[in-house]
């Protein structure tokens, strides 16, 4: 098997693509500690990795040479459009870019970043405010920058899934993971109460059907309402101490 130039080689655009979302995700996620940072590496690598093989070197068509050609003897697995994997494998005859996966994928990857984007704007607010963030995707779920993470990563597996990204993507849920559970432990320290209250009524990752404000006791809501204002009230300006 030979690559073919006009479809692989193409490398200024890896270096383009990997940079522009680095630096988008880079805009939203701003790592501060050294986790922070290995999490921040990981992601980082995956988009590399990613359009490395979209744009460069078609590995994951190379391993799998032999079983695709044999069973998909039709299909010219060289081509670049061929590495939309999921179309090709399930009989998609048609351009693969219209496809029900890539649409899918569109969906997964645009709703992380407007995700990222809606819930930075909240968590910037309250950072400078020394408070909670519990407005906005914050009203839903405690961590929804992982979440907004999660989901782009899951949109480009569905849009060109390859074998290291495969690989790649439950070490970085088990990083994410890891890292929300630290940061809530320093929210827990720095905020108390006001915090715990807000842990009770609003799932991590995964939101409930309905509004966990709706579904709060007027008691737990004067209580929390009255910790989170006496918390910031006690507390000077500053960057941090806000939830992640």
């Amino acid at each position: 098997m030979t690559v073919e130039t006009s479809s692989y080689g193409l490398w200024f655009l890896v270096v383009v693509n990997s940079a522009v979302f680095i630096i988008f995700a880079f805009s939203f996620f701003r790592p501060k500690t050294s986790r922070d940072w290995r999490s921040f590496g990981a992601f980082s690598a995956f988009l590399v990795a990613l359009f490395t093989e979209m744009y460069g070197f078609p590995l994951t068509i190379y391993f799998l040479a032999g079983w695709l050609q044999t069973n998909y003897p039709q299909t010219d697995w060289l081509a670049h459009d061929s590495g939309h994997l999921l179309e090709m494998l399930f009989g998609w005859e048609s351009n693969p870019h219209f496809g029900p996966f890539h649409f899918l994928s569109f969906l997964f990857i645009g709703g992380g970043f407007i995700l990222l984007s809606a819930a930075w704007r909240v968590l910037h607010r309250a950072q400078q405010a020394g408070a909670l963030a519990q407005t906005g995707p914050y009203r839903r779920i405690r961590h929804p920058q992982y979440v907004g993470f999660v989901m782009v990563l899951i949109g480009f597996l569905l849009q060109w899934p390859t074998i290291l990204t495969l690989v790649m993507f439950p070490v970085l849920i088990a990083m994410y993971w890891r890292l929300a559970l630290r940061e809530e432990r320093e929210i827990e320290a720095e905020f108390g109460d006001a915090y715990r209250h807000y842990a009770e009524r609003v799932p991590r990752f995964v939101p409930r059907l309905q509004d966990p404000a709706k579904a709060m006791s007027p008691e737990a809501d004067h209580v929390s309402t009255k910790h989170d204002f006496k918390e910031a009230d006690d507390r000077p300006l500053s960057d941090g101490g806000a939830n992640g």
